[in-house]
Parts: C-alpha cells; sequence; structure tokens
C-alpha cells in the first residue's frame, strides 16, 4: 500500500502480534480499518483477504490458516517449517504481504490466503 497511514497501521499491528499475540478485540478494529485504505487505494485482493481475515479472527479467535508452501513438501524440511502453522507467524506473514501489493509473489501468497479462508 501507498498510504503513510496505512503503513503506520500495518507496522502497528506487526508490533502488536510481537507484543501480545491474537488480540481479537483490538486486531479486529485495526484489520477494519487497514481494510479502509485498502478500498480507498481500490486492492479488491487486500480489500477481500482483510475482510475473510478479521471474520476468520472474529469466529475462531485464532487465525488457523498456514503460511502458503514456496515449494512442494518434502518431509526432510518438517522440522523446519513449523512456523508455517503458528497462527501469529502465518498472521504476521499475512499482513506483512498487504504492505508491498507490487510484488508478484505478495500476490500470489496474498490469493493463496483468499482461498484458503474462503475453503475454511
Amino acid at each position: 500500500m501507498e498510504n503513510k497511514k496505512a503503513i503506520k497501521l500495518i507496522d502497528k499491528i506487526l508490533e502488536d502480534l510481537d507484543k501480545k499475540g491474537i488480540n481479537t478485540d483490538a486486531l479486529v478494529e485495526d484489520l477494519k480499518k487497514l481494510r479502509e485504505y485498502a478500498l480507498e487505494e481500490q486492492i479488491p485482493l487486500v480489500v477481500k483477504v482483510l475482510r475473510f481475515t478479521y471474520e476468520h479472527l472474529e469466529e475462531n479467535n485464532s487465525f488457523l490458516i498456514p503460511i502458503p508452501d514456496d515449494e512442494p513438501v518434502d518431509d526432510s524440511s518438517e522440522t523446519s517449517n513449523n512456523n508455517a502453522s503458528d497462527p501469529v507467524e502465518s498472521l504476521k506473514y499475512l499482513i506483512a504481504l498487504t504492505k508491498s501489493v507490487k510484488n508478484k509473489t505478495n500476490i500470489s501468497d496474498l490469493r493463496e490466503y483468499r482461498d484458503a479462508l474462503m475453503a475454511y
């Protein structure tokens, strides 16, 4: 996103997740506000992913979507992939993706999050 207030809010959300973990009340409010910035900037994918994310948080009191895989899963790499299923790490990754939507990898991962949230 280009909006300086949106970038500050993304940084605040990431910092809060580091300090407090998933505090759904504050987090949902911040995500709704961030979604408004995405609406202003007309980034439909981010708007949708953020809505699905805060609805998921409200329903589950946690973030149960793992980080999208970069490569095919290899049994030997499972130990290094423990962060993928950590709710805080996965949510931090999703929020960080919204910072730079011009990056094709970020768009691809956001689409994977969107699809996973829709399927959940």
